[in-house]
């Protein structure tokens, strides 16, 4: 498989691009608008790819960046999300962008995704909210894979989440309870919610 690709830039639209390697061989990388940025304006430029193998064909899809390109996998895990649908979601949001409006269930931000319908938004969101979270940064918003959460505090998790809050403020909640001397859930959770 190819992952990452490297070259001279042949031709570049918003959509696609041609990258030749130094062996000589042109690649049509299908682009995220994040990758068409990195790309315009230059004569070389690299990606992080993915490669979709099937009967009828082979495709190749670029990311400016290996979070993108997280993201773009965890929306193919989707049922229903194929690699077409998860380079138009990236095509028109950015990859932190995405992350924001699956942990605020914002279905409006994400259906309005050429080609994506309100049903395929809120499978989404029901199937990526526990898999992602959107970190504010100076640059932005950006896309960090969840942290890892042991089994025994998943309980507490489970138990704030059902009290409407999202998997990270949880998550966070639960570290800083148990810093403060928390062990047992009732606690955790009682020091979590005192927190919030």
């Amino acid at each position: 498989m190819i992952g990452y690709i490297q070259g001279k830039i042949l031709s570049l639209n918003t959509d696609t691009a041609i990258i030749v390697t130094s062996s000589g061989v042109g690649f049509d990388v299908l682009l995220s608008a994040a990758a068409y940025e990195a790309l315009a304006g230059k004569t070389e430029g690299a990606l992080y790819t993915y490669m979709q193998v099937r009967e009828d064909g082979m495709s190749l899809f670029g990311f400016a960046s290996t979070e993108e390109k997280e993201m773009f996998l965890k929306l193919i895990s989707v049922s229903g999300v194929g690699p077409k649908m998860g380079i138009a979601v990236l095509a028109g949001m950015k990859a932190g962008d995405i992350a924001l409006a699956i942990a605020s269930n914002d279905v409006k931000r994400l259906s309005a995704v050429k080609g994506m319908g309100k049903k395929t938004a809120e499978r989404i969101i029901l199937e990526l909210r526990e898999k992602v979270a959107a970190v504010a940064t100076e640059e932005g918003t950006k896309f960090v894979p969840e942290a890892k959460v042991s089994a025994g505090d998943e309980d507490a998790v489970v138990a704030l989440m059902t009290l409407g809050f999202t998997r990270s403020e949880s998550v966070k909640a639960i570290a800083r309870a148990k810093e403060n001397g928390a062990t047992s859930v009732e606690d955790i959770i009682m020091l979590a919610l005192k927190g919030m």
